[in-house]
């Protein structure tokens, strides 16, 4: 038996509605125009039914605590460091501006696990967004906890080198420098505090990152928005990334794409060529 048990299918339901602020808001963020029709562009789930925490309630980290209650979604994994691993979604209707939504949230598992740097438990979140119509978004959460780094550890991941990322052999490259300001709001559109995004001597003495760390999800809403610039809007039938390794705020992100057919292959990369994200992509027949 797990320590574990209990929160093993473990649920929750939130609502939210896409209003016309929020969708704003949104395509500022990432510097586009809006789809031609009344849909919202797919990455944009990721900042509806979020955690609303009170800040009274938030951890050292800025996330929301979690402890041993019926009241934790969450288990009280006592490792520190969180970090969202990667996801798998599949979209089966765009979601629409102005309707009302709502998010089931199911634990469906959590493995414990010994690794180089240290113990790991990995909890997997499925989670299923509904508009008024129906299910729009089925998605797979992995997130890992980790032991805290020592206070003597070299900053990560290592300054870049003098290697420079080689863009032949992809269909798509886009080079762009995530900014503390895009980073702000990217923060703000998922209510996301964790200090490691704005905080720079908690990221740098606590968690020791070399800087500011760019989130996950925003990397990949941003190779979602590679996809959509040649693609289309809401032409994915599915989505799924896993990060390898920090992108740090204020440096070069390359973001690359190729295509066979209805399969997409994505990308991120520092300058120096460090792989920070893989994804994969179906294109909708």
């Amino acid at each position: 038996m797990s320590a574990w048990d209990a929160w093993i299918g473990r649920e929750e339901v939130r609502t939210d509605r896409i209003d016309d602020g929020l969708a704003s808001r949104w395509l500022a963020t990432l510097d586009r125009a809006a789809p031609g029709d009344n849909t919202v562009a797919q990455g944009l789930h990721w900042c509806l039914c979020v955690p609303d925490a009170s800040t009274a309630q938030l951890g050292a980290d800025g996330h929301p605590a979690r402890h041993d209650s019926p009241d934790s979604f969450l288990p009280p994994v006592l490792l520190p460091r969180r970090m969202w691993a990667s996801s798998k979604v599949e979209f089966f209707a765009p979601l629409i501006l102005g309707e009302a939504v709502s998010r089931k949230s199911r634990i469906i598992s959590i493995t414990e696990k010994s690794g180089g740097s240290g113990q790991l438990v990995f909890v997997d979140v499925a989670h299923e967004t509904f508009g008024e119509a129906g299910l729009t978004v089925r998605e797979v959460q992995s997130i890992v906890y980790r032991d805290a780094a020592a206070s003597d550890a070299p900053l990560s991941p290592p300054v870049v080198g003098d290697e420079a990322f080689d863009a032949s052999g992809w269909d798509s490259h886009r080079m762009l420098v995530p900014s503390a300001p895009l980073l702000f709001r990217f923060s703000a559109l998922t209510f996301n505090s964790h200090r490691i995004h704005y905080d720079l001597p908690y990221a740098q003495d606590a968690e020791r990152y070399r800087g500011l760390v760019v989130h996950g999800p925003l990397t990949a809403t941003l190779l979602l928005d590679l996809a959509r610039r040649e693609i289309g809007d809401n032409a994915l039938a599915n989505f799924a990334f896993r990060g390898l390794s920090p992108a740090i705020c204020g440096e070069v992100l390359h973001l690359v794409m190729r295509a066979q057919d209805y399969t997409i292959e994505l990308g991120a990369f520092a300058a120096d060529g460090r792989h920070v994200m893989s994804a994969s992509a179906i294109k909708k027949v």
